[in-house]
């Protein structure tokens, strides 16, 4: 993928389709890259498209498509972070393609959903997105929904990323080379617009972490740290794109923070 700064300005959820059918070229690109996905905790996501007509998938708040994509993977340690980032990409894909998306955890019969993806009882199905081509109209029922979680707001910059600690917010204007990768951090999609990253910004790194909130944490999987693998996809491929030489790790820099935040991970400058 090229111009991911583009891709991700300019996608939005999508939950109204025109009805058409998406070209079969488009569909093979997007079979293909998802064959391809990987992600930086290196563990295998597998992709599926599906068909709610035939096999009795029912999602309320979508209209205008049958087509779905469904992701899962083995309950392992960092699954939501892992999943997080490579439906991302899977999304940001589909943006290229003028296919739109919307993350869906939620709001679907996930039983029907979960025997449509053959789900063992070792591995959790998260999110599921429908593919399509965007309705000129949203549906009343959308509108509402977007206007209910302020669905094109985002935190102010100074609300997100800190400088060194967490006692002291980072100014845009210090941000240097990091710019325009915590920009789009800072426009990534999550869960009914909560935006739970926090990110404490050094000389030579970028610590990310989860500032919770309530009623996110399932048994089976937590949504919030998928959007926090959202936002280590959105920095990644925007330093790269940009040129910056990043390294992934898990070490925990022992920033002094407060009790509803959790350290997830970091991204490594190099000279």
């Amino acid at each position: 993928m090229e111009h991911i700064e583009e891709l991700i300005q300019s996608r939005r959820s999508v939950r109204t389709f025109d009805g058409r059918e998406i070209d079969e070229e488009d569909i093979n690109k997007l079979s293909e890259f998802m064959e391809k996905i990987e992600n930086p905790y290196e563990i295998p996501i597998e992709f599926k498209l599906l068909d709610a007509k035939k096999q009795g998938l029912t999602c309320p708040v979508v209209s205008g498509t049958n087509l779905y994509v469904g992701g899962k993977a083995q309950r392992v340690p960092h699954i939501e972070e892992a999943f997080g980032y490579s439906f991302e990409m899977l999304v940001l894909c589909a943006q290229s393609l003028g296919i739109g998306t919307v993350w869906i955890g939620g709001t679907m019969d996930r039983s029907s959903f979960e025997r449509a993806m053959s789900l063992k009882d070792h591995e959790i199905m998260p999110c599921v997105s429908p593919l399509g081509y965007t309705a000129n109209k949203m549906s009343v029922r959308e509108s509402m929904m977007r206007k209910a979680i302020k669905a094109d707001s985002r935190l102010p910059f100074e609300k997100l990323f800190y400088d060194c600690s967490f006692d002291v917010p980072l100014k845009e204007e210090k941000t240097g080379k990091l710019k325009e990768a915590l920009e789009m951090v800072r426009l990534a999609p999550s869960a009914v617009n909560k935006q739970p990253w926090r990110v404490v910004v050094s000389e030579s790194a970028a610590h990310f972490y989860l500032k919770r909130s309530k009623g996110f944490s399932g048994k089976s999987f937590d949504m919030q740290k998928i959007d926090l693998g959202i936002a280590l996809c959105h920095f990644a491929l925007t330093a790269k794109e940009k040129g910056l030489n990043i390294s992934f790790l898990i070490s925990d820099p022992k920033i002094v923070t407060e009790n509803d935040v959790e350290y997830i991970a970091s991204y490594q400058l190099k000279s």
